[in-house]
């Protein structure tokens, strides 16, 4: 190409203009482009390219939408490999999520189910080779007294505190956000739970069979009989935590024997032998107890349709053990723990990698979760990438995937278009070698080359 046709230009971001331009291949955001109408003039930018610097920023790790202004928009080069060729001013953007209505968040995340099925290893998970595990759970975002649906609920370690509440179901065997929804403060678990399961089902495009073959995971919150039964009467399995904690004490009387479990210290396990008959299906219960300072236990009880074989496979443990009582009582109870690795940590993660922006406005609050949730994704879905050339990164959490990994100074030399002719990574950065073949493999559509250099 002839050389007056190119630029080059710095980036803090070299791994992340490579994922732009292989995000552009894609046409990722298509669905987004074509599908989301806001009603909004345009004088400079038109809606969709405010919410791609929306999008973008999130990427970036940015913890506040001011940031726009003092990261995103000083990267140009980063901005043109996302085919963006100047980014809005932060006040800009804020009125066009501010102008969104229930309308458009309805739009987008029709846009995003397109998204998700086209892209997602969840989508196409194989149901005869193993159950899919789908975790439900609320968090709450604390936010301004004054914010529409800013209501008194839970939110950990702020009694006293204002907010809504973000539903999630997240796929938890690939770390992808199936549902999200934004609720007000006071909802809690029981109410959002199968309303979600449901937005769930349609996004995965869930049959009879793959159902069977679905494991729903949720806390206390969603074990209430009533949760339990609509999801048997769907025809899904169902792992949860008992409610009611009176109930879970008179259930432990019936344990004949207890068992120590080795992963931690003091908690003990035994088989509840009452029979379940508030349920439209043939449950397990197991019984979990805890010492307290007084002397006296603290019980809960775990509800699962799952088999002693099948919970086994779950945590990784062989059939044939499947008559060891106590090896089967600790992986129902191991099984649930793992909540702790899966939804719960992504919550962490999202927030430690992202921050927690707020909305006044109910649906511009709904809008930017839509896009938080696809930002995960793309993080998600860009580890995988970056593995394909063997970039050793899939281990790496979200929050040291874009401070380490997506966040090396480098030179661009770009087309017109802001697609990448040459990428120059700073040689002494750590991940530079690593990073060398996967970015050459992103950029292979358009023909990009990578190298090491001073920078």
């Amino acid at each position: 190409m002839d050389e007056s046709t190119t630029h080059v230009r710095a980036s803090a971001s070299c791994a992340l203009a490579a994922i732009g331009n292989y995000l552009r291949h894609l046409d990722l955001l298509g669905p987004i482009r074509d599908g989301v109408r806001i009603a909004q003039k345009t004088v400079k930018f038109t809606p969709f390219d405010k919410l791609t610097d929306v999008f973008l920023l999130l990427l970036t790790g940015a913890h506040r939408m001011v940031e726009i202004n003092t990261k995103l928009r000083p990267d140009a080069a980063l901005c043109e490999a996302f085919g963006r060729s100047e980014c809005a001013e932060q006040s800009v953007v804020q009125d066009t999520l501010d102008a969104c209505t229930k309308a458009n968040v309805d739009q987008m995340q029709n846009a995003l189910k397109v998204i998700f099925r086209a892209h997602s290893r969840a989508y196409r998970h194989s149901y005869r080779a193993g159950f899919q595990v789908l975790d439900i759970d609320l968090s709450g975002r604390v936010c301004g007294q004054k914010a529409e649906l800013a209501t008194k609920g839970y939110f950990a370690h702020r009694p006293h505190r204002k907010g809504r509440q973000e539903g999630r179901v997240l796929a938890s065997l690939y770390g992808e956000t199936v549902v999200t929804e934004l609720y007000s403060g006071n909802t809690n678990t029981a109410v959002a739970f199968f309303p979600l399961v449901e937005a769930a089902e349609s996004v995965l495009g869930l049959t009879a069979e793959q159902r069977a073959r679905t494991v729903l995971r949720v806390d206390s919150g969603g074990g209430t009989v009533e949760c339990v039964n609509a999801c048997l009467r769907r025809g899904y399995q169902v792992h949860c935590k008992d409610v009611s904690a009176a109930r879970a004490a008179n259930l432990a009387k019936s344990v004949a024997v207890w068992y120590d479990d080795p992963a931690s210290p003091g908690r003990q396990v035994g088989l509840v032998t009452v029979p379940a008959k508030e349920y439209e299906g043939p449950v397990v219960r197991v019984a979990v107890r805890c010492p307290k300072k007084d002397g006296t236990y603290s019980a809960a009880a775990l509800i699962s349709t799952l088999s002693a074989t099948d919970v086994l496979v779950l945590t990784g443990q062989s059939k044939s053990l499947k008559n060891d009582e106590r090896t089967v009582l600790l992986a129902y109870v191991h099984f649930y723990d793992g909540r702790g690795g899966a939804i719960e940590t992504a919550f962490r993660e999202d927030s430690q990698s992202a921050g927690r922006r707020n909305k006044k406005r109910f649906f511009a609050q709904a809008m930017l979760l839509c896009l938080e949730s696809l930002a995960h994704n793309v993080l998600v879905w860009a580890k995988g990438w970056l593995q394909k050339a063997g970039a050793g990164m899939d281990r790496l959490g979200l929050q040291r995937l874009i401070r380490d990994v997506l966040s090396i100074p480098c030179l661009l030399r770009l087309d017109d278009s802001g697609y990448i002719l040459n990428l120059t990574l700073n040689r002494r950065h750590p991940y530079a070698r690593k990073l060398e073949a996967a970015l050459r493999w992103l950029l292979a559509k358009h023909r990009g080359r990578v190298c090491l250099g001073e920078i």
